[in-house]
């Protein structure tokens, strides 16, 4: 954590503490987001850009980290409000005895690929990857859960295969190029970036709903808006505000081509190939959800699969009815 950033996210939560007694105070919210350049995280940006928070009357500060794990562990210290992050952090801490909720839920697939390097041809499944180094944003992000399943479910136990921390964008691409991970787990447009220069090829594609449902067997919520719920509790209003401005959002992506919402974009997100940036948004902008409530079957599968390997909620009892909200999504109107 960078000093300039912990000192704004405070500065966020001081004003955030005051509301008791001020409402333009009240209205001062940090979001700290797993990556804002990511396409899976693009309602984050995409909301800041359309106006819509300063139509809700809201100044929101969107902070950039680029693991989820990390922005959970900033909002756990109290130095943001709220995450946009995978919906699979909301279960793990509650085994953890932390109450964490899902307040718009942006997408129902993950929108994640696991690569393979094309260095490495004798590599055909997940089950080939005993023994080799698997690339993923950070240890305990939502990245290395769906790669432990992955591995798992494919019969290679945890401990025969080495989860690598290397982020996104350039540094899995030199991560991979250099051949300190053999495969990894990544989202666009990393993807596109390495499968246009034919360095890496897809093993297992999550950027679906149909394809999620046979990697993972059902849907699987995955990118949302999570604060904890002890927040969300004392800031109805806020909370309110913001499930308005990131539906309004979601219905943008839902009623507008890919083209165009790139056009509302920072152009340094393009990575100098705004075509192929535009071509992954349309390949998968169907990941989103065009009104931010829950599927009604995917907690269930999250749960599942991180029973599937995680010593923290294997054999755990999760009340899921407390990991996520449709209070809010439901009266957007």
């Amino acid at each position: 954590m960078t000093t300039p950033r912990f000192l704004l996210g405070a500065a966020a939560l001081t004003a955030a503490m005051a509301g008791a007694t001020g409402a333009q105070a009240a209205d001062k919210i940090s979001i700290m987001v797993g990556g804002y350049e990511k396409i899976i995280y693009l309602p984050a940006k995409l909301t800041e850009r359309l106006g819509y928070f300063k139509e809700e009357g809201l100044d929101v500060e969107l902070l950039n980290e680029g693991a989820g794990v990390d922005a959970e562990n900033e909002m756990l210290a109290g130095a943001v409000q709220g995450v946009v992050g995978f919906y699979d952090h909301c279960v793990d801490l509650q085994t953890k005895g932390k109450l964490v909720e899902s307040v718009v839920q942006f997408s129902h697939a993950p929108g994640e690929v696991e690569l393979v390097s094309n260095k490495h041809p004798e590599i055909k499944s997940m089950a080939d990857l005993r023994g080799q180094n698997l690339g993923v944003t950070g240890l305990g992000s939502s990245t290395n859960f769906l790669s432990q399943y992955l591995m798992v479910k494919a019969g290679v136990p945890l401990g025969e295969f080495t989860s690598v921390p290397v982020g996104a964008g350039t540094t899995f691409i030199a991560a991979m190029q250099q051949d300190k991970i053999q495969a990894g787990m990544t989202t666009e447009p990393t993807i596109s970036r390495l499968l246009k220069t034919n360095e890496a090829r897809v093993l297992v594609d999550m950027r679906t709903i149909e394809k999620t449902k046979v990697a993972l067997g059902g849907t699987y919520p995955a990118a949302s808006l999570y604060m904890p719920t002890e927040w969300v509790d004392k800031h109805k209003d806020e909370a309110q505000k913001l499930a308005n401005a990131f539906v309004k959002t979601l219905r943008f992506i839902n009623t507008h081509s890919a083209a165009e919402i790139a056009d509302k974009m920072p152009a340094d997100f393009y990575v100098g190939d705004k075509d192929g940036y535009i071509k992954a948004l349309a390949d998968g902008k169907g990941m989103f959800t065009p009104d931010g409530v829950m599927p009604a079957d995917g907690p269930q599968t999250v749960l599942a699969v991180l029973s599937a390997f995680s010593k923290n909620v294997k054999g755990k009892t999760v009340d899921l009815s407390k990991t996520f909200t449709t209070e809010f999504v439901k009266k957007v109107k």
